[in-house]
């Protein structure tokens, strides 16, 4: 272990080709991030023990109730990121409006925001949870940002990146050179020191074929054709028109769908539904979607809202939705050929006349 690269030598090797300056900025801003996730990593940890399991008796920005460790979470990443003199402000998956660093609003270079945990329902389960986040840059650096200063494509980001807190605290990074997977070696940290973050895999790839999807199948009766098309033909197994069997996940965690389609492949489908027509999607484009969008098309796979590229998508606010298709490039690329003819009948009857789970009676 002792020849892994530390984050910040890997993060200086990766933007080698940019300038001294840049390199100091982004390595400082992304180590404010990942001293911030290994603290949350720590209260996560200790479960009940940290008085963190429970609900907060709020709500975030969207009327959703919150978890203790999602206002601490957030917190922690606020505190974090108003001490680093790089930041500008940031904007929260937790709070309708951005904030503004205090101390270095007008030389600050960047601007960031971030989910602060992702996957609450699971926190009592302890099911994976996990934190996303993406670097912006902050072009009217010197003035004062705005609301319309996040408002950036996807492919504006500088770095995206998300941490998986799990068996081992993972942090998967891209900073448009790749993906590098990092590990907190939760050994180190003694005597006040930060917690070292060693790189464990670098250049991950996604393969571009599977035979594994994830979706939420309690919402089959609202998806719309193209997505009902997939899925049926995919549950067929060998003897459908796909000629193979799929297998089917769902943990209801972001980061770790992501993350298992990052180490073996897969399909993640947070499709666009009917049950209230005037919501395009559940996921948030800033604090999800384009986060993880950057992350799985630099390991070679594709993001999509179901017709678009959602690196394309411009936000209308800080708190837009999308609906989300991510994974396997050949996966993703029948997925969209399907929502090109939106009117093709499906062909093959969604799970017959029987639920995904239930067997036929003897």
């Amino acid at each position: 272990m002792h020849d892994m690269l530390t984050l910040q030598e890997a993060l200086a090797r990766n933007l080698d080709d940019s300038a001294p300056e840049v390199v100091a900025s982004m390595v400082d801003t992304i180590s404010a991030i990942a001293n911030a996730c290994a603290r949350i990593s720590d209260l996560a940890g200790q479960g009940v023990l940290a008085g963190a399991h429970g609900l907060a008796d709020s709500a975030n920005s969207q009327g959703e109730a919150q978890k203790k460790l999602d206002v601490l979470s957030d917190e922690i990443m606020s505190h974090h990121l108003g001490h680093c003199q790089h930041v500008a402000g940031w904007a929260s998956e937790e709070h309708e409006h951005h904030q503004l660093s205090d101390r270095h609003v007008r030389q600050g270079r960047y601007l960031v925001v971030y989910d602060p945990l992702d996957g609450s329902s699971n926190i009592e389960a302890n099911i994976s949870i996990g934190t996303i986040f993406s670097i912006l840059p902050h072009e009217g650096r010197g003035r004062l940002p705005t609301e319309d200063s996040y408002r950036q494509t996807g492919h504006e980001q500088l770095a995206a990146g998300y941490v998986l807190y799990g068996p081992a605290t993972i942090m998967v990074l891209t900073c448009r050179r790749g993906v590098l997977m990092f590990t907190l070696d939760k050994r180190s940290g003694v005597n006040g020191e930060p917690m070292r973050w060693l790189l464990t895999q670098e250049n991950v790839q996604i393969p571009a074929q599977t035979k594994e999807f994830a979706i939420n199948a309690s919402n089959q009766r609202f998806w719309e054709k193209p997505v009902q098309r997939y899925i049926a033909e995919c549950t067929a197994g060998e003897n459908g028109p796909r000629m193979k069997d799929f297998n089917m996940r769902w943990v209801a965690s972001m980061v770790a769908e992501v993350h298992r389609i990052m180490t073996r492949g897969g399909v993640f489908m947070y499709p666009r539904d009917t049950r209230e027509p005037r919501k395009p999607g559940r996921l948030r484009l800033m604090y999800e979607a384009s986060p993880m969008a950057l992350l799985v098309e630099q390991a070679g796979g594709r993001a999509v809202n179901g017709t678009s590229e959602l690196l394309d998508l411009v936000p209308d606010t800080l708190h837009q939705r999308v609906p989300v298709i991510l994974g396997s490039r050949d996966e993703i690329d029948r997925i969209v050929s399907y929502h090109a003819d939106p009117h093709e009948n499906v062909s093959w009857q969604l799970f017959k006349t029987r639920s995904l789970f239930v067997q036929p009676q003897a």
